[in-house]
């Protein structure tokens, strides 16, 4: 069978799966990717083995890092270190910048705490700040969410251009939501700042996996270069092994725990709990991404991706930048026919990831990726369960929800994908074969 039509078989059985049949990402990945092994060459024998040990490759890089990153969220909403960080900016930045302050807040959290946490836990505070400004609600909402959605697929760009715009053409009121959240006592902040930790350990569990991978990094480069006997090639074998993500990652987590058991003083039971919720939201990632790991190592199998590199060798350089645009397309039809950002990133990241030699790229790899999570952002709608978080929570009508929400969603995917190409442009910064 032609590689691109197992390709489109596959594509759309985890559609069906996901949408019709309703059984989860995690199983329609792994439908589709059986479903692809079986199509694609290779002897019988091996068509349910090499899937299965797809996806155990697939989780043995990423699970430690997915739970890891999971416990520092649970740890920091519990220990009030997320508080402390929000509360940080507003005091900062003062009322009158409280939109960038709330972005900011959703911009930084949403590294460790999932969209959905992060917006519950901001809204709140948007609520607050409108009972004391009498204006700018649709703003604030817009500026949080914007700033949440930023980090969870990608990091660069931002929408608060068209909040501003927006919310001067657009009246809407702050209304009573679901279970009396206008009640003034359920809108304002619950813990006093004393009652807080300090900034420095709240920003801690954040700022320290990205300063130890950090580190390797720009020491690992610079030795290359280095004479022999350099303080670099010294200090290489200790960054090597503190700059290793999951060591990285664990040792961040673990300060998140100590510092929510040293300044909350939970019992046993409750840090039990806490871990074991955490670690419950963790395995539906873990298993989504996996599952996807091997849905894309099977279309690789299958040859689909010498065949796409065929199509798009018109040059090299259109080739490079034609896979970009494919990627965002895609993610961007994922995302509208199934909701799903986290399904679309690992979908398409999948289908994309056979496409790639890495000799025809003129750029690297990670524009690639940024397009994808930049796709994955566009068409927020009814079939999206962070669509309904934010109309729901924010008190805003479906039609009001589209009109805000969703086309701020689309401004930052495409702005996203205007700045990944000029960046891939101008930088290309091409990775070195097998580097």
């Amino acid at each position: 069978m032609h590689p691109l039509l197992i390709l489109l078989l596959g594509t759309v059985v985890v559609i069906f799966c996901i949408i019709k049949l309703r059984i989860g990402a995690f199983f329609g990945l792994m439908i589709a990717a059986l479903l692809v092994s079986f199509l694609a060459p290779g002897e019988m024998g091996e068509k349910i083995s090499r899937v299965i040990e797809a996806l155990g490759g697939t989780a043995g890089k990423i699970s430690l890092i997915i739970a890891c990153a999971a416990v520092i969220g649970k740890c920091m909403m519990d220990s009030g270190a997320a508080d402390r960080i929000v509360r940080a900016f507003l005091d900062a930045l003062g009322e009158k910048r409280s939109p960038i302050a709330l972005m900011s807040s959703g911009f930084v959290l949403s590294v460790p705490v999932f969209f959905d946490t992060v917006f519950y836990l901001l809204v709140p505070l948007a609520r607050s700040l409108h009972e004391k400004t009498r204006m700018n609600y649709l703003l604030y909402i817009l500026a949080i969410g914007g700033g949440a959605a930023i980090t969870h697929t990608l990091v660069p760009p931002t929408p608060g251009l068209y909040a501003g715009w927006v919310q001067k053409r657009m009246d809407i009121p702050m209304r009573p939501i679901a279970g009396g959240a206008a009640e003034e006592s359920e809108i304002k902040p619950a813990a006093d700042d004393a009652k807080l930790p300090g900034l420095i350990p709240s920003l801690l569990p954040i700022i320290l996996p990205v300063l130890l991978i950090s580190t390797n990094t720009v020491v690992s480069t610079l030795g290359k270069s280095a004479a022999e006997g350099s303080i670099l090639l010294t200090l290489q074998p200790y960054t090597a092994l503190f700059g290793n993500p999951n060591l990285a990652l664990m040792l961040s987590a673990t300060f998140a725990l100590l510092l929510w058991v040293s300044h909350c003083r939970p019992t046993r039971e409750q840090v039990g709990q806490g871990i074991e919720t955490a670690m419950m939201s963790a395995g539906v990632i873990i298993l989504i991404t996996a599952a996807g790991g091997a849905f894309g190592a099977m279309l690789k199998v299958a040859g689909v991706g010498p065949v796409i590199q065929e199509m798009f060798m018109g040059g090299e350089s259109s080739s490079a930048y034609a896979l970009i645009f494919v990627g965002w397309v895609t993610a961007c039809l994922l995302k509208i026919s199934q909701g799903s950002s986290t399904v679309a990133m690992i979908t398409t990241s999948s289908i994309m990831a056979a496409m790639i030699v890495p000799e025809s790229l003129t750029m690297h790899p990670v524009y690639l990726a940024t397009a994808i999570g930049c796709g994955s952002l566009c068409g927020s709608w009814m079939n999206d369960s962070g669509f309904w978080i934010v109309a729901k929570m924010s008190g805003l009508t479906e039609v009001e929800a589209l009109k805000t929400w969703t086309i701020a969603l689309v401004i930052l995917s495409v702005t996203g994908l205007v700045i990944t190409l000029a960046l891939a442009t101008v930088l290309p910064m091409r990775m070195a074969v097998g580097g």
